[in-house]
């Protein structure tokens, strides 16, 4: 039995998958905020509550938003401030008293597209986080990229280069990173500052085709800094297939119109890169996490 959990900023989930990589359970518990101990403890509050149910041990893998630095094995990049200089593998297999495999969430949704997702048979795979925060992974040959660095696809911290006289401030402490445009708070933030009017993605979506001029030109502005943005990640790693995750993912009209907006910035005579959405929706990131033991 292979156990996965994705940590997240409002949720912490588990699943248990066979060796077919059939679901046998899934359960939720919502994220403590701001409280690393408290995070540990719903971790192995969930572990436990799926071996009692089960009635069997398994491997535990664990996607995080964030990366494990190499040098110090202390938690680093992570949006989920509270476990930024952590050791977490440490705690955690202290806690839970067996060895752990952690990742960055984006690589687990990556991985879980690339095994058995939208990406399936593909040899190269680039997945996207459009959430909270913007992050993403690599695939090649049915293998995460980890990197020197463990940074292999964390392209949400490059800066955008928008022209933009104040560029917004981002938690890393950069300005103008990818994250700032491209995350839900990023376009809500971007509708604010054109429009006054504070709405959050989803309803920009539905005044958007509902007839709203600013809503539509948001979205517009959020699709051609996408499309730039996706650009020279396909520049640079030439995917087969780019799968679109987090809550931004549900935008259907991104699917239809993405391809147009990446074109012009590949430096090739065609764009052949497909852009699909996820096959498991926000549970590819908790399948990815129990695949690090595949």
């Amino acid at each position: 039995m292979r156990i996965g959990i994705d940590v997240g900023g409002t949720k912490i989930e588990i699943a248990a998958l066979d060796d077919e990589g059939n679901e046998r359970l899934r359960r939720r518990l919502p994220t403590p905020q701001g409280d690393y101990p408290a995070t540990l403890q719903a971790i192995a509050r969930l572990v436990d509550l799926c071996e009692r149910e089960l009635g069997e041990r398994g491997s535990v893998g664990i996607g995080i938003p964030g990366a494990e630095s190499p040098s110090s094995g202390l938690i680093r990049n992570a949006n989920s401030t509270c476990l930024i200089g952590r050791p977490l593998r440490r705690d955690l297999e202290a806690l839970l008293g067996r060895e752990i495999r952690l990742a960055n969430d984006a690589n687990c949704f990556a991985l879980s597209e690339a095994c058995d997702g939208s990406a399936r048979g593909a040899a190269t795979v680039f997945g996207v986080i459009l959430g909270t925060g913007v992050g993403g992974g690599l695939v090649v040959g049915g293998r995460a990229l980890r990197g020197a660095h463990a940074i292999a696809g964390e392209w949400g911290h490059n800066p955008l280069g928008e022209a933009d006289d104040a560029p917004p401030p981002c938690y890393c402490g950069r300005r103008g990173c990818i994250e700032t445009y491209l995350s839900g708070p990023g376009l809500a933030a971007d509708h604010f500052r054109h429009t006054g009017q504070q709405l959050d993605a989803p309803a920009i979506e539905r005044a958007a085709a509902g007839g709203d001029a600013g809503c539509e030109a948001t979205l517009q502005r959020f699709e051609a800094r996408l499309g730039r943005a996706l650009a020279s990640v396909i520049n640079l790693f030439d995917p087969e297939v780019v799968v679109l995750g987090g809550g931004l993912s549900n935008m259907q009209r991104l699917y239809r119109n993405l391809p147009a907006r990446c074109g012009p910035h590949v430096f090739s005579d065609d764009f052949y890169t497909r852009i699909v959405p996820p096959a498991h929706g926000d549970s590819s990131g908790v399948r990815g996490a129990a695949r690090l033991w595949d």
